[in-house]
């Protein structure tokens, strides 16, 4: 049929009874050498017989599917771990040539995170490097490396009670969680050594750097977990902004706890005393060394006191 410039095919279709009837398939007329119409039953064989419209392919590979879904807030990796025993069970009652793979979400996990974990190696690996160049100590090394796993505690914290999954976008936060943490030990470890080459004793160095950097530690996590607000209700990047948000918080607090703990007792640290012998013979000690040489007559008012 002919729409302007345009030719439209027009496909003329029997009626349903007509499509599914042998015998009309059989009357139907052709048309022969000399112009006289032919049945189509006197040249062909028509019969009845059984074939599947699609066959659906995996791989190349003639496959069944079967599909499910999960009512309550179990996660698809949970209830393939459930199954798996039966699975394997059923896989092996399967004839030659058969097997059983899973598919969908826990498929596409597993896919996602192959490459994450080819890289892991090679990113602790140089993550090593630059701290050993920057600490020069492979002690150092392992009480910054030590306090990375803490995070794993907030990590689970944030993540059970919000029903996130720890799933690809997750281990994300925990990877950029884990550089968060070593940061944050790393700048206490350099301040302890800072105050030990200014001459400062070991206990109070390590005493002194903690409550020196405790504020701006704390503030860049509060910062860091407030930022990721926004983003906690997101379907995808929620479990990624709950499990960074527990990490930090509790991976910071505990870092300011264990850290320096960790090194008075790696490096057996013993705490001074509190008082020295001429402070307890002389309670004015503190007061006769604040007064100038030069005020003699005041220096022997107080010893004579």
């Amino acid at each position: 049929m002919r729409d302007s410039i345009y030719l439209v095919n027009v496909t003329g279709r029997a009626t349903a009874p007509e499509r599914a009837s042998i015998d009309t398939l059989r009357d139907l007329q052709l048309t022969g050498l000399g112009g006289q119409p032919v049945p189509l039953g006197a040249v062909a064989t028509l019969r009845y017989e059984i074939e599947q419209p699609t066959i659906w392919r995996r791989s190349r590979i003639p496959t069944i599917t079967l599909k499910a879904s999960i009512l309550d807030a179990v996660q698809p990796k949970t209830v393939v771990d459930q199954l798996a025993p039966k699975v394997d069970e059923f896989a092996k009652e399967l004839p030659a040539g058969y097997s059983v793979a899973i598919g969908g979400s826990v498929e596409e996990s597993a896919k996602s995170q192959a490459p994450i974990e080819a890289v892991v190696p090679l990113m602790l690996f140089i993550m090593a490097t630059i701290l050993m160049v920057q600490l020069q100590s492979f002690h150092r090394l392992f009480l910054v490396f030590a306090v990375a796993p803490l995070a794993l505690i907030g990590v689970v914290m944030a993540l059970l009670p919000s029903g996130a999954p720890l799933g690809f976008v997750a281990i994300l936060g925990v990877l950029a969680l884990i550089g968060i943490l070593i940061r944050n030990s790393v700048i206490l470890i350099v301040q302890i050594e800072d105050l030990r080459k200014a001459g400062r004793p070991v206990w109070d160095a390590v005493v002194e750097a903690t409550e020196h950097r405790m504020r701006p530690i704390m503030l860049t996590a509060a910062a860091a977990s407030l930022a990721l607000i926004p983003i906690a209700r997101e379907i995808f990047w929620g479990p990624m902004a709950y499990a960074m948000m527990g990490g930090i918080i509790v991976g910071t607090v505990l870092t300011l706890l264990f850290l320096p703990a960790l090194y008075v007792a790696w490096f057996r640290i013993k705490e001074p005393a509190h008082a020295t012998d001429n402070t307890h013979e002389n309670p004015l000690a503190p007061e006769m060394q604040a007064v100038s040489s030069t005020d003699a007559p005041l220096r022997r008012e107080l010893e004579n006191a």
